[in-house]
């Protein structure tokens, strides 16, 4: 029996809803797809697309009724994603979905609709009361955020010891890879203090868990300036990064259309697009890629089977 996947439509003003369309052919052989949308709004995207709505294409009503505009940031979009996302939740925490996938939000949009979440992690992380950690990668490669959507400046003070044993182990206990390297925050890892002292923190975490697990899992800190370098890609799979654009930045320019969000350390399972709502492309007919979104329905097939 093919598992039943809750999709949460993302932004209705960006390219969600026809990667979801056009899609679906393919997303329907992997699995039961239901979609947090309602028909009046499916019926109201589907005709500014110019595309035929799937016989076959199982909505679930979330509730709301605007004007869809193309490629613009507003908040009666914003809080229709959020809705739908919420939708999605509630219908895997009360088991009537195995797995969901989320398309993509407009934080701006989020914002307009005084919606105080910035993303879906830190939402999943409130619902749960569980610390989910956001990861991003593709088959060849796995990157964990230990932080996220923080400014930069923050990230240093972020960087403390036991914080940082307890995601790596938690990191750990979700994807169980035996070598995980685990990157420093400042240039050259700092060159044993000279550039900074939070490598010491990161040490110190390190040796934590490694000596919790009774094995050395984790290796680091790692020079971040070429952690990702094609010898160091051979000896790892999964990194961690202490934030964001330090893991992303490389994930994307390697692996941009393939890779996708997984979010760990839930008691549900969640996919997602690595990739934003792409306004400027929203609704104009042209060629888009789905792989990340296929990528990710097979990810939630294999994990909620595996669950």
């Amino acid at each position: 029996m093919k598992p039943k996947i809750a999709i949460s439509i993302g932004d209705l003003n960006g390219i969600g809803i026809e990667i979801a369309l056009k899609s679906h052919e393919k997303v329907s052989k992997l699995c039961e797809p239901i979609y947090c949308i309602n028909k009046k709004m499916l019926k109201k995207a589907a005709t500014e697309l110019n595309i035929e709505i799937p016989k076959n294409f199982e909505t679930f009503k979330t509730k709301g009724d605007f004007e869809i505009r193309p490629g613009t940031v507003h908040k009666k979009s914003g809080q229709y994603s959020f809705d739908s996302f919420h939708d999605a939740i509630n219908l895997a925490s009360k088991n009537e979905v195995d797995a969901i996938c989320t398309l993509p939000i407009n934080k701006e949009a989020w914002s307009k609709a005084d919606i105080k979440y910035k993303g879906h992690t830190e939402v999943l992380r409130d619902y749960f009361g569980k610390n989910a950690i956001m990861m991003l990668g593709c088959k060849k490669m796995f990157v964990g955020l230990f932080t996220e959507h923080i400014p930069l400046k923050k990230v240093a003070k972020k960087i403390k010891e036991e914080d940082l044993t307890q995601f790596l182990i938690d990191f750990y206990t979700n994807v169980k890879a035996e070598k995980i390297g685990v990157l420093g925050l400042n240039p050259h890892a700092s060159d044993n203090g000279v550039l900074g002292d939070e490598e010491v923190e990161i040490f110190k975490a390190i040796k934590n868990a490694n000596k919790i697990l009774n094995k050395k899992v984790f290796t680091g800190p790692l020079v971040p300036d070429t952690a990702f370098s094609p010898l160091s890609r051979k000896s790892y799979k999964y990194f961690v990064a202490m934030y964001h654009d330090q893991g992303l930045a490389p994930l994307k320019a390697l692996y941009f259309d393939e890779s996708i969000n997984v979010s760990l350390n839930l008691p549900i399972v969640r996919t997602s697009v690595d990739h934003g709502t792409a306004f400027n492309i929203a609704y104009k007919n042209e060629k888009i890629n789905t792989k990340s979104y296929i990528n990710a329905i097979k990810e939630a097939v294999v994990l909620s089977k595996n669950q």
